[in-house]
């Protein structure tokens, strides 16, 4: 039996002697929606490109259903590629792009309608053979670009920020769209991204991405919920990360004050990394919490509002349904489960792999 079908094995890559991915080794199974997330420069495009066959690894191989392919050319794999500028060929109509691939594989006439109507069906266009696609939408030409790669039925399915272009809430709708096409046609998606809800709302499985570098790979909830370091609490969603010292087990030490967590493992008098996401740091009366600090800043998001409250010389991000006013002097409370206690990098690069 299958279990994998893509393992990606030491790969590395560099441009004009910069390491852009180092000795990277990642594996995905079938029908699993894989997002590649990190900030730019990261090397999550570069790594797809390597998987798409547009790129050559430096060293390491490619296995694609347990064959390697490290070296083959792009339309030798069962592989297909949406770009976030679309590649649609404007000199040609909505079916005349969608078929174009199966033309080339002299698929029989009646075939080729056939699916053009699926596709079509599937991204909800339908009616729209015969439009320009110079007169389409950016969300409809994007979605014409995901249904000429799906007709070829492709094993795996590479979008690399496909929705960059859209706004936000064309963006929104897209995301739904590409979840329910995922669960219709049963292809494997690895998605590139450097927009956290995106992933967040999207991903079976997430990779999170720094300086070429594995940080973190798991569940939405597991990297939400439990970051394996500094830059992946930072880097999804929002954080306080303040130094701490760890003083024993589920005992850590905050701006000087004992804070109970439930963290253990760490020894004695250890240097930390605490982090504890804005929703979960409580603001109180004066106090009634662990400390007290000074109402810097309200600013109502919507949904909630943001608070920015100062102790000493470090300013805390609280997100509540209620404010307190600016200069008003509360409290500030977390409950342990909801603290976060990490080891302090021992390098910049510092290679974290976690499922």
């Amino acid at each position: 039996m299958e279990e994998h079908i893509l393992e990606l094995n030491r790969i590395s890559k560099s441009f004009d002697g910069k390491m852009i991915i180092k000795d990277l080794n990642l594996k995905i199974e079938k029908n699993e929606f894989i997002t590649l997330l990190g900030p730019s420069g990261c090397g999550k495009s570069t790594t797809l490109r390597i998987i798409g066959g547009f790129e050559k690894p430096d060293t390491g191989t490619v296995l694609f259903h347990g064959k390697d392919i490290t070296g083959l050319a792009p339309d030798k794999r069962n592989i297909n590629t949406v770009f976030q500028k679309y590649s649609l060929f404007p000199h040609m109509n909505v079916e005349e792009n969608i078929a174009f691939g199966l033309k080339l594989k002299k698929k029989s006439k009646a075939y080729i309608q056939d699916k053009i109507r699926y596709a079509l069906k599937l991204v909800n266009l339908e009616g729209f053979e015969k439009r320009e696609t110079t007169s389409l939408s950016g969300g409809q030409q994007q979605r014409i670009a995901i249904a000429r790669a799906i007709v070829n039925e492709p094993d795996l399915l590479l979008l690399d920020e496909p929705l960059g272009a859209l706004d936000l809430k064309l963006r929104k709708d897209m995301q739904r769209e590409l979840i329910n096409i995922k669960k219709e046609v049963g292809i494997t998606f690895i998605y590139v991204t450097h927009d956290q809800e995106e992933a967040l709302t999207m991903s079976d499985k997430i990779v999170v991405m720094n300086k070429g570098i594995i940080q973190q790979m798991g569940t939405s909830k597991s990297i939400y919920d439990e970051p394996q370091n500094a830059f992946v609490a930072d880097f999804i969603g929002e954080s306080n990360i303040v130094d701490g010292v760890m003083l024993e087990d589920r005992v850590v030490s905050i701006s000087g004050v004992k804070v109970e967590c439930v963290d253990e493992g760490f020894g004695t008098d250890e240097p930390v990394d605490v982090v504890i996401r804005p929703e979960d740091l409580e603001i109180r009366e004066a106090g009634k919490g662990y400390f007290d600090g000074t109402v810097i800043s309200v600013l109502f998001q919507g949904a909630y509002y943001e608070i920015k409250i100062r102790v000493a010389d470090t300013d805390w991000i609280s997100q509540s349904v209620t404010a307190p006013r600016a200069g008003e002097t509360v409290g500030l409370y977390v409950l342990p489960d909801n603290i976060q206690i990490m080891h302090k990098p021992r390098s910049e690069d510092a290679e974290v792999v976690r499922e």
